[in-house]
């Protein structure tokens, strides 16, 4: 009991200092949970909406996916003949069965031609209206859709768009473009999570996406009362045979929930990982604010230990005062995760994707997750200065307060941190002259652990150096107020190490990400420089395929030299090894293709692999199945008849644009495959006759105004685009990083705020013999900045290292440049200096409203 309430009386009389190791523990926990109960939110949403749309028994076509998505290369939804629902009527257990059809490769534009599409990246769905629709939306407003001329929208997509009944909408797909009007409008009775949903009637819905009628994409069928939905479906087997899919409701929405949920474990792991990270840097602040409580509070320590307190006892005492500070700041970090999972929510809605809060899931695993990992980190955390504390003497209640250093632990300390991080080195070394991408990538995740590890425990060595450095370029200009604050920096290296450290981590994942994320742009930019020799492309970006009309309308383009189909065809190969390969796709163009991209060959060329019943095959396939110029391959096309191809070419696997990839031409495929299954087009080449490549770009966009879903691009275009993606995805990854960077910042605050305390007496000192106010202030701000820069230096220096180490293993995937963006990383090292300046003003305005008097009585 006299432990517990020694603990409280220190916990409570520095709360204060307590204040920020607090919130740090807080934001830690905070991400954790706050990321938990939004994917557990997303999950219970997904599953009510599955569970709610589901028929008891589902049949569709035996090519149909799982999930019931309905992309496919023909840009028509796998179908089944109106007459599986008269079967399925008279099996056993069958109390109705109603046929729709939908798709989802359909673009919906309004009368100006902008997507109606959700700007979350959801589907696009167009389907019949039928019963299972009805059990979970309502019809708001207007009538269902009775016609060709008329088409009812969900509320949520008319609410964004501002459509109302009466206004004319365009559905564009595979068949065709199909004009209706908004006949009425039907709200969701469960979550929206993002879809636009279009309903046409059925013989309707069956023209505008299929083509003809007499056909279904899917048969919903209910069972009967006390039939289960197991049983119907073994029932429905009976009456039709294996040629159909069959799925139970459970079947259904288990295989929508295993789609959605690699979606929401990759963004859930991400999101931990980097709360892992705050929780790393967090124990930084920890373990530095407990070592110099420690460090302040020896004489204290020594007059307990004096008076009969054991070694473990002190070391108890501390270690209780880490358990309510853990507890204090995950309480409230559960608390705060819940506000950030609402908050998730709300922004996913300005997204389009409506999530309720009325789903708002905090399973009891999530709090105690929270809890449990607040608690136990701050608590290992708190350890080693507990442990110090209890080495206290009693002698050292007659010593001025604060403990002298162990330099035969420094030493130790300096040597593990150097052989730490010379294997580091040696292992990004290896990584990066590895042959083999796979294992190097092993070595790089070693080397890059081994050096942060490494360059942690050498802090203090580091920061004796560097500081020095710092000062006598950054700090010298300042006079003796710079000399001062050198010496501040440099009096305790431990702590300055530490406190640097923290900063260091966040801003080496920083480097390293900017570094790989640049030479990615750089890499791609010059394989498209040296590749691609046609001037434009044209492709949907969700991933559609390019119907027929929109193929002529490129090539009626006025001022184009040439146009060039692109097709992906699934087949199974059997090669001369005699072995069979399955799921391999054949990339079928026209011959044009070889000049509109210059694909590096090892054997033959692939201007050849045009030529008639002739293909190409990549150097690892070649080298895999014993195959060389003039072997002979059977190709078994998925949708389509058996081909015996000649290999003309074998294409080099440093190739970046369509590494992998097999050739033959399209004329060479549609002897195989019947013209009502050749796919359609996943891109268009187009090439501007010389000097007219202004005019030719302006006509195209011009020639596919009708057809809104498609982008024309050229090269600076794809450059741009290409930017622009890895762009957003280090700003998010940025975004994520500043986490720690916040923590870390918390703790250059808390260090100074500490040392401050720890300085009281000599700070009333330097006041009374004249350091002014103003001077005391510019002292603490310079000592934070020179702490701040150090850590930016050894992060940035640390990243760099790290990145150039990526781009080596990138590299043997043909990404070859190595790019160090410059603005960026003297963007960070300028904004690090600021940060110090940012962490200081609290301190330094607290140091400079000190009493002198008060200040030079303290003990």
């Amino acid at each position: 009991m006299t432990v517990l309430k020694t603990s409280m009386r220190n916990f409570l009389a520095h709360k204060g200092r307590m204040a920020l190791s607090a919130v740090a523990v807080l934001l830690s926990v905070a991400f954790v949970c706050g990321t938990l109960v939004f994917t557990d939110t997303m999950n219970t949403t997904f599953d009510k909406l599955f569970q709610a749309t589901a028929s008891d028994v589902q049949i569709s076509a035996k090519s149909a996916s799982d999930t019931g998505e309905t992309t496919s290369r023909t840009g028509k939804p796998p179908v089944l003949p109106a007459s599986v629902v008269g079967k399925v009527r008279g099996a056993q257990g069958v109390r109705s069965a109603e046929g729709t059809v939908f798709s989802t490769s359909v673009t919906v534009v309004d009368a100006d031609k902008d997507k109606l599409s959700p700007s979350s990246g959801g589907p696009t769905i167009v389907g019949s209206w039928n019963g299972n629709d009805a059990r979970t939306m309502e019809i708001a407003s207007g009538t269902a859709p009775k016609g060709p001329g008329q088409v009812m929208v969900d509320a949520d997509t008319a609410d964004r768009h501002g459509l109302k009944r009466g206004d004319e909408i365009d559905l564009i797909t595979a068949v065709g473009t199909h004009h209706a009007r908004v006949s009425g409008i039907a709200a969701f009775k469960v979550t929206n999570p993002g879809a636009a949903i279009f309903y046409l009637d059925t013989r309707t819905a069956q023209q505008t996406l299929v083509g003809r009628t007499g056909v279904y994409t899917n048969v919903n069928i209910t069972a009967a009362k006390g039939v289960s939905d197991e049983q119907l479906k073994k029932n429905v087997v009976a009456v039709l045979g294996h040629d159909y899919k069959v799925q139970t409701a459970k079947e259904v929405a288990d295989a929508n929930q295993k789609q959605l949920q690699s979606f929401l474990d990759v963004m859930k792991y991400a999101m931990l990982g980097f709360a892992g990270i705050a929780f790393l840097v967090g124990i930084f602040l920890i373990v530095n604010t407990f070592s110099m409580l420690v460090a302040q509070r020896t004489r204290e320590i020594g007059l307990l230990r004096a008076i009969g307190s054991s070694r473990k006892q002190v070391n108890r005492s501390v270690l209780v005062e880490a358990l309510l500070l853990g507890v204090t700041g995950s309480v409230l970090g559960v608390g705060a995760g819940v506000g950030l999972a609402i908050g998730l929510m709300k922004l996913m809605g300005q997204m389009d994707m409506k999530l309720s809060t009325d789903d708002l899931t905090v399973a009891w695993t999530t709090p105690a997750l929270g809890l449990l990992l607040g608690v136990v980190v701050t608590v290992l955390a708190a350890y080693l200065p507990a442990r110090r504390a209890g080495k206290v003497s009693p002698m050292a209640a007659l010593r001025d307060a604060g403990a002298p250093a162990d330099a035969r632990a420094g030493a130790v300390r300096a040597a593990l941190g150097l052989l730490l991080t010379a294997a580091g080195g040696w292992s990004l070394y290896t990584a990066a002259t590895g042959e083999q991408a796979k294992t190097g990538s092993g070595w790089l995740g070693l080397g890059v652990l081994l050096t942060l590890i490494g360059f942690v425990v050498v802090g203090p060595l580091l920061a004796g150096a560097l500081v020095r450095v710092l000062g006598a370029v950054l700090l010298r200009v300042f006079g003796p107020v710079g000399r001062m604050a050198e010496r501040n920096a440099l009096r305790n290296p431990r702590r300055t190490g530490a406190t640097g450290a923290a900063l260091m981590i966040g801003l080496a994942l920083v480097a390293c990400l900017s570094v790989v994320g640049s030479s990615m742009v750089a890499s791609a930019t010059d394989q498209l420089d040296k590749t691609v020799g046609t001037d434009f492309i044209i492709q949907e970006d969700n991933g559609q395929v390019i119907t027929k009309q929109a193929v002529r309308a490129v090539k009626d383009t006025p001022g184009l030299a040439r146009v060039t189909e692109y097709k992906l065809l699934d087949a199974t190969l059997t090669t001369p090894d005699g072995r069979t390969v399955k799921k391999e796709t054949i990339n079928a163009a026209d011959p044009t293709y070889a000049q509109d991209v210059r694909t590096k060959t090892v054997a033959g060329s692939l201007a050849d692999a045009y030529e008639p019943d002739s293909m190409s095959v990549f150097e690892g396939f070649a080298e895999d199945h014993g195959i060389k110029i003039g072997s002979t391959v059977t190709v078994r096309f998925e949708d389509g008849g058996t081909a015996k191809l000649t290999v003309r070419a074998i294409t080099s696997d440093e190739a970046v644009v369509d590494k992998g990839a097999m050739y033959a031409s399209i004329a060479t495929v549609a002897k195989y495959v019947p013209a009502d299954r050749m796919p359609l087009d996943d891109l268009l080449f187009a090439t501007a006759k010389d000097g007219q490549e202004k005019a030719a770009y302006q006509a195209l966009k011009s020639a596919l105004h009708e057809f809104p879903q498609y982008t024309v691009r050229d090269q600076t275009d794809y450059k741009q685009e290409l930017k622009d993606q890895i762009g957003q995805l280090l700003n998010m990854i940025y975004g994520l990083l500043a986490l720690a960077i916040i923590v870390a910042v918390l703790g250059v605050v808390n260090t100074l705020a500490l040392s401050v305390v720890e300085r009281t007496r000599e700070i009333g000192l330097m006041r009374a013999i004249g350091l002014s106010r103003r001077q005391l202030r510019r002292m603490i701000r310079l000592e934070s900045v020179v702490i701040a820069v150090f850590g930016a230096l050894l992060g940035l220096g640390l990243g760099m290292g790290w990145g150039a180490t990526a781009q080596k293993l990138l590299a043997l995937e043909g990404l070859n440049v190595l790019d160090i963006p410059w603005p960026t990383i003297t963007g960070v090292f300028i904004g690090s200096a600021f940060v110090g300046l940012f962490a200081a003003l609290v301190p330094a305005f607290r140091a400079a409203r000190m009493n002198v008097l008060n200040a030079i009585a303290t003990d």
